[in-house]
């Protein structure tokens, strides 16, 4: 695939090209999809958005969602050129809204997770209040509103960019609030988030410029031997992915692979053959 651009409304692997037939990377000697994707829609729309109605004193559950699963959570790293930027490992402890409450601090970056959801993060500001970007608007609501009776968790140290000070970092998100729509500069939660802790333009929608280069990969761990690189054109579009494939959990990823490339794999063949 080169550099070319790859213009997808959504994602899906078996959308995806590939070069390598097993879908896996066991030596780790390099990248194997060369692609990048544009994206539309804020994934956190498929959030309820009940908080907004919430009393301040009173605590909502939404019985139906499943509990977060962390055997199914995926453990995946971002680079830049040959940076580190990003690195999630599996096996973080998460919490009740309510213990929450009592770790953190102004500045903090916080993400809630349920199974077959997008996380949702958001920035503790104080006085046990969050500032968060949800259905198309940054709002302040209380924290544990926002929670839904999700597990939470501190996620400052997933970014490996240098953080700002805690009260600029609530200065920014405190001053978007109330932004909605085409006053919007991110896609999603985290992207708002993280451009409240860091300053970094890479957070924002149009924050890169597309030349057709690819300097981000996004590295899936599977496990100590098998792993699958995709490589991007910026932050923005590796977010969207990684966004993905934490709501959808590691399973469906591997199981979304795999289909895809024995189909590649089959398709090459039967070219071959005529």
């Amino acid at each position: 695939m080169g550099n070319q651009v790859e213009k997808l409304t959504h994602l899906n692997y078996a959308e995806v090209p590939t070069s390598d037939p097993n879908g896996f990377d066991p030596e780790d000697d390099g990248p194997r999809i060369g692609v990048s994707y544009i994206f539309s829609n804020d994934d956190d729309d498929d959030q309820d958005d009940n908080f907004d109605h919430f009393p301040a004193d009173k605590h909502q559950v939404n019985h139906e969602e499943k509990p977060f699963d962390p055997r199914d959570e995926l453990e995946c790293a971002i680079y830049y050129r040959e940076e580190c930027v990003f690195e999630r490992k599996t096996g973080a402890a998460t919490h009740s809204a309510e213990s929450l409450l009592n770790k953190c601090r102004p500045g903090d970056l916080l993400e809630f997770v349920a199974t077959g959801q997008y996380p949702h993060w958001a920035v503790y500001v104080g006085d046990f209040q969050v500032v968060h970007l949800h259905r198309a608007e940054i709002k302040n609501n209380f924290l544990t509103d926002v929670s839904q009776g999700k597990q939470g968790r501190i996620v400052n140290s997933l970014y490996r960019y240098r953080a700002l000070p805690p009260e600029v970092i609530v200065r920014n998100a405190l001053d978007h609030v109330g932004s909605r729509d085409r006053e919007l500069y991110w896609r999603n939660s985290e992207c708002f988030a993280a451009w409240c802790r860091f300053g970094k333009r890479e957070f924002k929608i149009g924050g890169e410029i597309r030349i057709g280069k690819q300097p981000y990969r996004l590295k899936l761990l599977f496990s100590e031997k098998k792993s699958h690189v995709l490589e991007f054109q910026s932050l923005e579009d590796v977010i969207m992915e990684k966004r993905r494939n934490d709501q959808i959990g590691k399973g469906a990823v591997m199981q979304e692979l795999a289909n895809h490339l024995n189909t590649t794999h089959e398709l090459k063949e039967e070219n071959f053959v005529n």
